[in-house]
């Protein structure tokens, strides 16, 4: 037996618990480039216990809906940002902290050109692009230490879209 979670749209307002959605959206805070480039400014919380920011690039095999979501992880020692390389929509997973678990998950789907950042320490699925290509720049924390927490569920969650 499985539970069942519905995606809903990926808001500033709904996300805002468990990270920053990055997008250029309305006005820029900034023209540049001799008035040719819009600067969108300091759009995210990065935040790192000892060690530094990295960027590393990911290329996630894309998953479908319903997707079965069987485990959540979290980085205690900083924030985690996704960034998609392509203007694809991808599935976001979190879920408050229930004594050192995972609450009851929350499922979000990106617009095209949404990116986020998870603020550390916050549960969350792992990435899950759903459609080619994959490609996702990652900003985290790079350093030594343990910075993964793995929870596995005895029950898996199905992820369906709205409206299913």
């Amino acid at each position: 037996m499985s539970q069942e979670i519905v995606t809903q749209p990926l808001t500033s307002t709904a996300f805002a618990p468990f990270g920053d959605i990055l997008e250029a959206k309305g006005t820029a805070d900034k023209i540049i480039n001799q008035g040719l480039c819009g600067r969108f400014h300091d759009l995210a919380r990065l935040n790192f216990s000892d060690g530094r920011a990295g960027i590393s690039l990911f290329n996630a095999t894309p998953r479908t809906l319903p997707y079965q979501l069987t485990m959540m992880e979290r980085h205690p020692e900083g924030s985690q940002a996704f960034i998609p390389m392509s203007m694809n929509r991808f599935l976001i997973i979190v879920a408050s902290d229930k004594n050192n678990r995972p609450g009851r998950p929350l499922a979000f789907l990106s617009d095209p050109g949404q990116a986020i950042n998870f603020h550390r320490n916050i549960w969350h699925g792992v990435l899950t692009p759903l459609e080619d290509p994959g490609l996702f720049a990652v900003v985290d924390r790079i350093g030594s230490g343990e910075n993964l927490e793995e929870i596995f569920f005895d029950i898996p969650y199905i992820v369906v879209p709205q409206g299913s």
